[in-house]
């Protein structure tokens, strides 16, 4: 194959990764910079225009009825009340959030990537999830959910924090586009209970958040339909992700709010793995996401040090 088609595939080689069985995972990712610049809409939504009724008091009472009321989870409650208290800045793209909106892209691209080749769609087309249902696990404010519509997807997400997805519907009624999104304050294993199925099931940057990773997994395994695609991204448990993930974004730099990871919570690619292939989902491709400080831009890499991505499919 000549140097032209293998640009043109764009494919390169992740390093092997050792399971703890002893088996050996071969696992690669493919990149193309022209999928990278999905555009995000940036619309900012007037807190004020939120219903009143959204406020702390709410909150604490809608975490207290989960607990009550709510199936079996995995979820940490101390992590929905943490989110909940800023989730009126999901779309300010110089918040609390700002990370997430500068890494968009790179995961949008990877997950077009690997769901384009998995269902044999089209990259290049303007709406190559055309026929797919997808459910985004953990959705926030639909940074991620209103993408994926507009390429064409038929989209559900989900939160437990009842603002978040308020937060969402309101800014996705913006755009016909995306004003078909399904936004409800759920969790996976309600919707497991519910017999969902789906496509795809994207979990992004909300493993590390959950209180149990192992049925967390199971749950999303459950949510994916036979040989269906399941996408996780979060961070490594390495030295380098707590000094850059948490020294240096939440108390250096203040990216983030101070707390809002835990280097504990953070999983190793190969627990992950491990924890996916017990769920029976085999993970096929992992990359990382490496961050320029010169240009302010995410992009693909072999390094999965810190932040990573997987791509795995749900045996038959």
């Amino acid at each position: 194959m000549g140097s032209n088609s293998i640009s043109k595939m764009a494919a390169r080689h992740l390093r092997i990764l050792s399971g703890c069985n002893g088996a050996l995972l071969s696992v690669r990712f493919f990149s193309d910079s022209t999928l990278a610049q999905e555009p995000i809409a940036s619309t900012a939504i007037d807190s004020a225009s939120v219903s009143p009724s959204i406020n702390t008091a709410e909150n604490h009472s809608q975490l207290n009825n989960n607990k009550k009321h709510s199936a079996p989870s995995s979820l940490k409650h101390a992590e929905l009340a943490k989110f909940s208290a800023i989730a009126d800045t999901w779309w300010d793209a110089e918040g609390p959030y700002k990370p997430l909106h500068a890494l968009n892209p790179t995961r949008l691209a990877f997950i077009r990537s690997t769901l384009c080749r998995h269902f044999r769609k089209d990259p290049y087309s303007a709406r190559p999830f055309e026929g797919l249902n997808i459910v985004d696990v953990g959705c926030g404010g639909g940074i991620l959910s209103e993408p994926l519509a507009r390429m064409g997807a038929t989209v559900t997400g989900i939160d437990a924090v009842e603002k978040n997805i308020k937060i969402a519907r309101l800014h996705a009624d913006l755009d016909p586009e995306t004003s078909t999104i399904e936004y409800c304050c759920t969790t996976a294993e309600k919707l497991v209970e519910e017999q969902r199925k789906f496509d795809a099931v994207i979990g992004s940057e909300v493993i590390e958040h959950v209180a149990d990773p192992a049925e967390f997994c199971k749950s999303l395994s459950a949510l994916t339909v036979s040989e269906g695609a399941t996408v996780i991204s979060t961070i490594n448990r390495s030295v380098r992700a707590y000094a850059t993930a948490i020294i240096a974004a939440e108390h250096i730099l203040h990216w983030l709010p101070k707390g809002t990871h835990q280097w504990s919570s953070f999983l190793t690619p190969e627990e992950l793995v491990l924890i996916l292939q017990r769920a029976s989902i085999d993970v096929k491709e992992m990359a990382g996401f490496v961050y320029n400080p010169l240009t302010g831009r995410w992009s693909l890499s072999d390094d999965i040090s810190v932040n990573f991505i997987a791509f795995g499919t749900k045996n038959s």
